[in-house]
């Protein structure tokens, strides 16, 4: 349905250790021809279990198995055991996550992993926020360790709409917004998100933005959902194009933007 509709690659944000089914994804790429990127990293420990070995790794180690995965291949049953055995398809980007519980606990040995695994291997950084706050926090903090501006790509900051000036403060920095929130109307509908990526083009910032889809389980059209991966090309950017926004916008929004942004530079 995807590549029906025009799709040619997929970027999976889901890291290692927490559901990433690699090898059923490689399966998959092969099978469609789709491009599919997947992430080293990690994302809310809430998710992992007390015991997982991603709570107990020192940042020296976990920066290990992050570079590990982008240069040499990614490792295989990290949700259950510790790294050991792993394939040769390469991880594409490194997946980090801050919630309220990490900005208020100063132990970021994970973060520090994840600028160390940047820094050597030039891969960009995708950062799950849930605040203004918690983003500025990383850009400072990545920044401060020698990340380039263009290597960070923020996630969800659209979430809320409240709060408009702060995008346009943050992509002065020179990161990437990556805008997701497209289809979840528990947040707010697409209408206030198109007004917003108007609002960020007209501001110049056009080259700045990443659109996705932050696809539940229970939102996949396949899967008895409501919204598919075919709902951003077929019903979102047809409501940019309404708001007056140009095929040139949509290129970088969907194509050069996300070239640059997800390459591996150095």
């Amino acid at each position: 349905m995807f590549k029906e509709a025009g799709g040619e690659a997929i970027v999976d944000a889901q890291p290692l250790g927490c559901g990433r089914m690699e090898q059923e994804q490689i399966r998959l790429a092969q099978e469609t021809g789709l491009k599919l990127v997947l992430p080293t990293g990690f994302h809310k420990l809430s998710f992992y279990r007390p015991d997982h070995w991603i709570r107990t790794y020192d940042a020296r180690r976990l920066a290990d198995i992050f570079i590990h995965e982008l240069q040499t291949g990614m490792f295989v049953g990290t949700d259950e055991q510790e790294p050991g055995e792993y394939i040769e398809a390469r991880a594409g980007f490194i997946k980090v996550a801050i919630d309220q519980e990490r900005l208020e606990d100063r132990d970021w040995r994970w973060f520090e992993a994840s600028a160390e695994a940047s820094l050597t291997t030039g891969a960009p950084i995708m950062c799950h926020v849930e605040s203004s706050e918690q983003a500025w926090e990383l850009v400072r903090y990545y920044k401060s360790r020698g990340v380039p501006a263009e290597r960070i790509i923020i996630c969800h900051l659209e979430r809320s709409l409240d709060e408009p000036d702060q995008h346009l403060l943050i992509a002065e920095e020179g990161v990437y917004l990556e805008y997701d929130t497209i289809g979840r109307f528990k947040y707010h509908d697409d209408e206030g998100e198109a007004d917003l990526i108007v609002r960020m083009v007209n501001a110049g910032f056009s080259n700045r933005l990443l659109l996705g889809l932050d696809t539940t389980r229970a939102r996949l059209l396949a899967y008895q959902g409501e919204i598919g991966l075919t709902y951003l090309i077929r019903s979102f950017l047809p409501l940019l194009r309404q708001r007056g926004l140009s095929q040139a916008d949509i290129d970088r929004f969907m194509i050069h933007n996300p070239t640059r942004a997800f390459s591996i530079s150095g």
